[in-house]
């Protein structure tokens, strides 16, 4: 895979920053033409670089005050496939990432309560064939949480 140019990284932190940002606003801060920006992003997006705009939305604004950490152990590998095809229907469940380690999945969910988190879990999560067990972790306040990738030079100056 092609790695990204710094002037390729500079649109995607701007777009991240700002998804509305207009041609002549990223031209301006590339030093590039409105058309020549435009391009250049249309080619991050063929590239996949550019997987798609979103609004950030306050959960607790719009309905969701409560984020929960939800860890899954399955009763064996074979039924991960399964286990997938349900869980990315359910949208209380922002984000699913298989990880290494004692637990298999670890899963990004939003509730309107505690109570409504307790029916998740008891009612719909555990009702999944195959799932063994859960370990579940409330966010009481969140301190960072970024949509980007961070800048290569920002990885090796901590070292």
């Amino acid at each position: 895979m092609q790695s990204i140019s710094p002037l390729d990284s500079k649109l995607l932190r701007a777009l991240v920053k700002n998804a509305r940002a207009s041609w002549a606003e990223l031209a301006q801060l590339i030093g590039y033409s409105p058309p020549a920006a435009a391009d250049r992003v249309h080619r991050l997006e063929e590239r996949g670089a550019i997987l798609g705009y979103s609004a950030r939305l306050n959960a607790e604004l719009t309905g969701y005050p409560l984020t929960a950490f939800v860890s899954v152990i399955l009763d064996r590998p074979a039924r991960r496939a399964d286990f997938l095809k349900q869980i990315i229907k359910l949208e209380r469940v922002l984000e699913v990432h298989h990880t290494a380690g004692n637990e298999d999945y670890l899963l990004k969910v939003v509730s309107q309560s505690t109570r409504d988190l307790e029916h998740f879990l008891s009612d719909i999560l555990k009702s999944i064939p195959g799932l063994a067990r859960t370990r579940t972790t409330i966010v009481l306040a969140t301190a960072k949480e970024a949509p980007l990738l961070p800048a290569k030079s920002s990885i090796q100056s901590l070292s």
